[in-house]
């Protein structure tokens, strides 16, 4: 267990994080090295399906004690998969009508016991267009202000989860088209390059 790189990747939505993620893991995939990548919130939409919820996207408007139970019991399933690299894509935060809550609070945190949380960002401009164009997911549709104030609330989580867990944290900034270079800065950190 010792050796297991377990990087928590998060950022707003419309950075590209899963994109990114994706190519992170199809390189290491190419190292023949072992990998396993979740995406946080699938897990948790798995057990809100018998809730009775229909769309992931639903989940943040349940009452914060349904999303924290929700939350604890995926990264207690997360925390028991083993493999070389475990990579989580995940958020920060979750907008909800009570306001931004931690997408990891403690107990996520302690449970899946992260080696890297890298924060991927994008400019507040390309992540207003990648949310418009993005027509499989129920997203709010906010100005660039709100994002640079989203941008700015994932920053300082980012900084309290590295308080809490003592791993070290790096944001990467996606460029529109500058995936692969997004994704070497992450692999550089994780040891892969």
């Amino acid at each position: 267990m010792a050796n297991i790189k377990r990087a928590i990747m998060v950022g707003i939505p419309g950075v590209g994080k899963t994109t990114v993620v994706n190519k992170v893991v199809e390189t290491i995939k190419k190292k023949n090295l072992a990998v396993e990548s979740i995406i946080f919130g699938t897990v948790m939409f798995e057990e809100a399906k018998k809730l009775g919820i229909k769309h992931r996207d639903e989940m943040r408007k349940l009452p914060i004690e349904e999303q924290r139970k929700l939350q604890i019991n995926a990264a207690e399933k997360i925390a028991k998969m083993e493999t070389d690299f475990l990579i989580v894509d995940t958020h920060l935060m979750i907008n909800t009508k009570e306001g931004y809550w931690p997408g990891l609070p403690i107990e996520v945190l302690r449970a899946l016991s992260p080696s890297n949380i890298i924060l991927i960002e994008a400019l507040p401009n390309e992540i207003v267009q990648r949310r418009m164009r993005d027509s499989g997911r129920y997203r709010d549709l906010i100005d660039e202000a709100e994002v640079t104030r989203e941008i700015e609330m994932a920053r300082s989580m980012l900084s309290a989860t590295g308080i809490i867990t003592g791993a070290p944290i790096l944001i990467v900034i996606n460029r529109e088209n500058h995936i692969e270079e997004a994704a070497n800065q992450i692999l550089k950190a994780l040891g892969v390059i």
